[in-house]
């Protein structure tokens, strides 16, 4: 019989043999990449154009190698355009290890995330958050692929002066971060350089569905245009219910109200509705085969859904820059030294994180077809 001492070292190469076996199967080691915004809630179409994006994206890159060798994973984060659930995400991503962020969405819940980010050392790009205050406040790794809404809040002051040459303008607002903000900035543009004094400002609550009383008031002022500040819930519910009291003013809003939703609320009064936002990136040349993929997927790629797929290519292209590193604030460096290709075009970044260049423009929507609505650039 073999002495029990003799045995011991044949077990212990056993054991060895096994480990290495196991590590032969185990799953190369991927980059970890956080996606987050409304998942679920009234503003869910939006953070699902920022999943699909993204999900877009990292297939694309993942076909042709991954980065570095390395396979692209996304972790998706529901934020619900709540600030304290926001913070709450951002945690969650930080604890989950990856690398980089693609979002938030509402402008109110990337402020109070970007914090938790900023401390970790994660670099983080919003796709769609146009409140200056994301970064104006000197934090390293915070960045967007979006615009500001003091330049899209001059865009509509120009257009609602200058070519609507309208001269009684109601401004409301869901009191909300990005919705006061573009409101505040519309109105600052309008009362500075157009001389025009708004006959109403007034604030709403986010979640509010019944605007008669308000609308009542509007009526009373003999307003031409209302320029609302928030997102296309609340702007369907409000321009449905003043084409029902017969009021004729002209909505005009911004980046909150495109999406298909928006004329599932607000029905034929979707018509002659106006909003700011960017060229449209579906017809940009460079973002041909990226639509075409998604649009395979029976997904039409419409407002932030291709802003988040660019978001991931520059993200792509730090981390190839600097060998995968983790530090946010190497990678930060990396883009606001140079300028990445992307499927919206060439992108570069400031001192800020704000792009050096932004492309607002105005929109109408307009009927299409039975119970069908689009929105198409006007002059």
């Amino acid at each position: 019989m073999m002495r029990r001492a003799a045995l011991l070292p044949m077990l212990a190469l056993f054991a060895l043999a096994l480990m290495a076996l196991a590590g032969c199967e185990r799953k190369p080691e991927t980059i970890r990449i956080g996606v987050a915004g409304p998942i679920t809630g009234s503003y869910a179409k939006f953070g699902e154009q920022l999943v699909k994006g993204a999900q877009a994206a990292v297939a694309a890159l993942n076909a042709a190698g991954g980065v570095e060798g390395k396979t692209l994973e996304l972790v998706t984060g529901d934020d619900a355009c709540d600030a304290k659930q926001a913070r709450a995400v951002a945690n969650k991503l930080v604890n989950e290890k990856v690398v980089a962020v693609v979002g938030h969405f509402c402008s109110s819940s990337t402020i109070p995330a970007s914090e938790v980010y900023d401390e970790a050392n994660i670099l983080q790009i919003t796709p769609a958050s146009t409140n200056p205050k994301v970064t104006e406040r000197g934090l390293a790794v915070v960045f967007r692929t979006c615009g500001r809404d003091d330049q899209q809040g001059d865009v509509a002051a120009d257009y609602i002066a200058t070519v609507l040459k309208a001269r009684r303008v109601a401004v409301v607002h869901d009191k909300d971060t990005y919705g006061q903000g573009l409101a505040d900035a519309m109105k600052a543009r309008l009362n500075a350089t157009h001389k025009l004094k708004e006959v109403l400002y007034e604030g709403i609550t986010r979640g509010s569905k019944d605007f008669n009383a308000l609308i009542t008031k509007i009526k009373g002022l003999r307003v031409d245009v209302i320029y609302f500040g928030g997102l296309h819930t609340e702007a369907g519910l409000l321009v449905r219910q003043a084409r029902e009291q017969g009021l004729k003013a002209i909505l005009f809003s911004g980046d909150g109200i495109v999406t298909e939703d928006f004329p599932s609320i607000a029905g034929p009064a979707t018509e002659g509705v106006m909003m700011t936002f960017g060229s449209d990136p579906r017809l940009i040349p460079e973002a041909a085969q990226a639509v075409a993929a998604i649009r395979a997927t029976g997904y039409e790629p419409e407002a932030y859904t291709l802003y988040s797929y660019a978001t991931v290519q520059v993200i792509a292209a730090a981390l190839k820059a600097n060998a995968i590193s983790r530090d946010g604030r190497k990678l930060a460096a990396t883009l606001k030294a140079n300028t990445f290709q992307t499927v919206m075009g060439p992108k570069a970044f400031d001192a800020k994180g704000d792009l050096k260049q932004t492309d607002y423009v105005v929109y109408r929507w307009k009927k299409t077809g039975a119970d069908k609505y689009d929105y198409a650039q006007v002059k």
